[in-house]
């Protein structure tokens, strides 16, 4: 195991997730209820723009991020031996409390980017009108995005916390 390789590694894995969290956050907390808001503003400027232009880079990042997230933590946990401890939660491969606690973040990111790259991306891009999609289709992706983005929302802190705990003592 070479530990520059695992240097660098935690660098992309810690990277990445910020991107990803920091956009998920930027999309429930400020996007989100800011288009509302120029929804509702009749005569004033809409949220075409944003739609248009920002939502897709944003879009784009967060995806990826995800991904990058995802593998570069995959990859980190292969290297040092605990990746079957830490999806079995201890019970196969390494075992101990540090492996079942990352284990649990593990799954929760696992959850978490199955939500991006199954619901919330294609309901998107019908929403973005990347794909083309009735009126009610769009009505129909917007919840099921939004359902999937406020879990993420939700699962992000219990994540990063476990993923914490894992090699900064146990809160619990």
């Amino acid at each position: 195991m070479d530990i520059n390789l695992l240097v660098l590694d935690r660098w992309l894995h810690i990277a990445a997730g910020i991107t990803w969290i920091g956009l998920l956050y930027y999309f429930n907390f400020v996007q989100v209820p800011a288009l509302a808001e120029a929804a509702a503003d009749k005569g004033g400027p809409g949220g075409a723009g944003v739609t248009k232009y920002v939502a897709p880079r944003a879009l784009l990042w967060f995806r990826w991020a995800a991904l990058v997230t995802w593998l570069s933590g995959a990859f980190y946990l292969w290297q040092a031996g605990w990746f079957l401890g830490a999806f079995t939660l201890g019970a196969a491969g390494a075992a101990g409390i540090q492996v079942a606690t990352i284990g649990m973040g593990a799954w929760l990111g696992t959850i978490m980017l199955f939500n991006v790259w199954v619901i919330i991306w294609p309901n998107q891009k019908k929403i973005l009108g990347i794909v083309s999609a009735t009126d009610e289709e769009k009505g129909k992706a917007r919840r099921r995005a939004f359902l999937a983005s406020r879990t993420n929302t939700m699962l992000s802190i219990p994540m990063l916390l476990f993923m914490a705990a894992s090699t900064h003592g146990l809160p619990f």
